[in-house]
């Protein structure tokens, strides 16, 4: 049956060319709208690190003083004393401390100015929590850190740069007057959000170079940065010893009964704190997020994309309700075809059915239109100066979802029309022929 309600569709459709490109139209523009801000939206609160990110912990602790200046969320960095304490312990399976600071490369000898670049400085369990992949070489190990070794990753983009793309582990990099021995280079990574770094955009890249961090407080000391401040410092330059918060933490917990046990660890500590006067709050200001959940905190996906997608979705349904107008306008003109068939024997789920497979057909036209219309509107994203420009791609999940959404929103359209049209009284159109 469902061919012969094909073929009628096909046949109804090809009648009235004018009418069928107008509910085509509509809804083709409806799904390119809606399903560009969506695509976006989806690709935006992507999970970074699929299959670990449950497993990865960002704490806070908020060491400010002033109780009116209390904020409902914690600083997203903590001071350093505070970082080091919480590193220092090894209460998680693997632990990352972690700032960034920008930094004066070059190679030395090499005649050319210096680059001033982006370098995150971090321990070592940094490149196995987050799963970075290697090109060359690989990470620095613990005693690297302990042993405040004059060692350097560098990003594919950087190696490049500097060494045309071949295998640079051995050289010498030259950072703020200091010779690092490159002992690693990336494959090209991007983390999509950038989700390890607070202080960077979402969808920012990478560093261009990553250090131990002992090594980095000693050759690029004075150039971090802090987030703020609750007293001014009196070295600007001594950060390690200042009322700032400028240093995070990342933790790997692989269980939920960890997790647990490092939240009483946190709230603990937070409480000893606050009880030797160094801070002014206790437990109530500790968070212990995921990195899904941290990311949400965060606000991940910009506000003005949320509100895009919501007046595209009050679009797409204004383009329904003209669908419905046309469909139903389209079914009661063949109200004399629907009588005769009803009399001829034609139930009226039968005629409800061959309403909802014309009005498939039809979705499906739109949601040929709406993807077009989708790529379009991506490419145009892409073109726009914003950091997550580069993510508006349609990838196989968004793509299915559009005529899934077309055809779905085309049948749901078409309820209306299709009932009233299967209620025609036969005898009442017999009469009129």
């Amino acid at each position: 049956m469902f061919a012969y309600y094909l073929d009628l569709a096909l046949r109804s459709l090809k009648r009235n060319k004018v009418l069928t490109a107008l509910m085509v139209l509509a809804i083709a523009v409806g799904i390119g709208a809606s399903m560009t801000t969506l695509t976006v939206v989806h690709l935006l609160s992507g999970d970074p690190l699929p299959g670990k990110s449950g497993v990865l912990y960002f704490p806070q602790v908020d060491p400010e003083t002033p109780a009116s200046a209390r904020q409902s969320e914690p600083y997203p960095a903590m001071d350093f004393r505070s970082a080091v304490d919480l590193w220092s312990a090894h209460r998680a399976d693997r632990q990352a401390i972690l700032t960034s600071s920008p930094v004066k490369v070059r190679l030395p000898d090499s005649g050319q100015p210096p680059l001033m670049l982006s370098m995150l400085s971090a321990s070592a369990d940094f490149f196995p929590m987050f799963d970075v992949p290697f090109q060359y070489g690989s990470g620095w190990s613990a005693n690297d850190d302990a042993s405040h070794a004059r060692v350097a990753v560098i990003t594919t983009d950087l190696n490049q740069k500097l060494f045309g793309g071949t295998n640079s582990v051995g050289r010498i990099l030259r950072i703020r007057g200091t010779d690092m021995r490159i002992i690693g280079v990336l494959r090209p990574w991007r983390p999509t959000p950038l989700f390890y770094d607070p202080w960077s955009q979402n969808f920012s890249k990478t560093e261009d170079v990553f250090a131990p961090f002992t090594s980095s407080l000693e050759i690029n000391k004075g150039n971090f940065l802090p987030y703020t401040c609750w007293h001014v410092p009196k070295d600007p330059r001594d950060m390690e010893h200042s009322d700032c918060v400028w240093v995070w933490l990342w933790l790997e917990l692989d269980s939920p009964a960890k997790a647990r046990d490092y939240a009483r660890f946190l709230d603990d500590y937070a409480n000893t704190q606050k009880s030797l006067g160094r801070f002014a709050v206790g437990s109530e200001h500790v968070r212990l997020r995921n990195l899904m959940a941290w990311l949400t905190a965060r606000g991940q996906v910009p506000g003005d994309v949320r509100l895009q997608a919501w007046l595209a979705s009050a679009f797409l349904a204004i383009c329904l309700f003209n669908a419905v107008g046309l469909l139903l306008a389209k079914f009661l003109r063949r109200s004399g075809e629907i009588g005769v068939r009803r009399a001829l024997g034609a139930s009226r789920g039968a005629i409800f059915s061959q309403c909802l497979v014309e009005a498939g057909v039809i979705g499906l036209l739109g949601g040929i239109g709406g993807w077009l219309l989708t790529l379009a509107g991506l490419w145009l994203v892409r073109r726009q100066p914003v950091d997550y420009a580069h993510l508006a791609h349609l990838d196989t999940a968004m793509f299915l979802t559009t005529f899934v959404v077309a055809v779905g929103a085309s049948l749901l359209a078409g309820l209306i029309p299709a009932l009233r049209a299967s209620r025609v009284v036969p005898s009442w159109q017999l009469k009129a022929l």
